[in-house]
């Protein structure tokens, strides 16, 4: 396994294995893996030759009182695990490498991102989207790879594949779970103990709306409402949001049905914001 720092140089990588024929399977993350990630690259080695991953703390997609100075970050820890899944290359390029001093390039969505976790973090996906759009161009994978848990954001980054005409495929595979169905995440280690051992109501909240809906329940107030009740138990908690939305559009459905809904949340606990989502039928 290689851990590669500039794009000069990861580019001549990809080049030679392009030149070969080999599949390019290429995994975007901030680091502080966990095996949401592992199971990421565990597929990608499956479907390609060769499997890249990032490892880069995007400062574009930080809002100014958000956590990206305490962000974890431990590229030995990281590429240990990395290696156990077979990963062939880590692009960990520093922010000098990713954003010349006069960068001034930004990629964003007009619709889709203005939407959940974009109405409370401003910029957020222009700073994703942006960041996406460069990795894409300097892996040049056939295959792209993002967990369900963040939703909304895989959502954006099809969008803008499917909208751009970019050569590649994005596939969004299921969320991994601890035992007691908390999804994982680089930020449940901010948790103190009780919090942690609370913050599995967030997906007993989801399971209780998709229970509800699949039993006939049509009015999203009532599933919302149900939801809250549920999480209000967890000390120090916060609503940022609820929503029950179309899976592709994410815009708010006004009636329920068995099939194309998407329940998502987002929920700080102490300071921890966490975000989950559940699919009650894909349309």
């Amino acid at each position: 396994m290689k851990i590669i720092r500039t794009i000069r140089i990861l580019k001549k990588e990809i080049g030679r294995a392009k030149n070969r024929g080999l599949k390019v399977g290429f995994v975007p993350t901030m680091g502080a893996l966990h095996q949401g990630h592992l199971n990421l690259m565990r597929r990608a080695k499956k479907e390609n030759d060769l499997v890249a991953i990032s490892v880069f703390v995007n400062p574009k997609q930080f809002g100014p009182k958000e956590d990206f100075t305490r962000y974890p970050r431990d590229l030995n820890s990281d590429a240990k695990l990395a290696r156990t899944v077979g990963v062939d290359i880590i692009f960990a390029p520093n922010d000098e490498e990713m954003y010349q001093t006069d960068f001034d390039t930004f990629v964003e969505t007009l619709n889709l991102a203005n939407k959940l976790c974009g109405r409370s973090r401003s910029r957020h996906f222009r700073g994703v989207l942006t960041v996406v759009m460069k990795l894409f161009n300097i892996v040049e994978p056939d295959t792209a790879y993002f967990g369900q848990k963040d939703y909304q954001q895989a959502q954006i980054v099809k969008k803008m594949v499917s909208d751009l005409n970019m050569n590649l495929r994005v596939k969004v595979l299921p969320t991994v779970r601890e035992r007691d169905g908390l999804a994982m995440s680089s930020r449940n280690r901010y948790l103190s103990l009780a919090q942690r051992m609370n913050a599995y109501l967030l997906y007993k909240s989801l399971l209780w709306a998709k229970k509800n809906i699949l039993a006939g329940e049509k009015n999203p107030a009532k599933i919302i409402s149900g939801m809250k009740n549920v999480i209000k138990v967890i000390p120090q908690s916060r609503i940022d949001y609820i929503e029950i939305v179309d899976p592709v559009t994410l815009e708010k459905k006004s009636k329920l049905s068995h099939c194309g809904a998407a329940v998502l949340l987002a929920v700080h606990v102490g300071k921890t914001r966490l975000i989950d989502n559940i699919i009650i039928c894909e349309s």
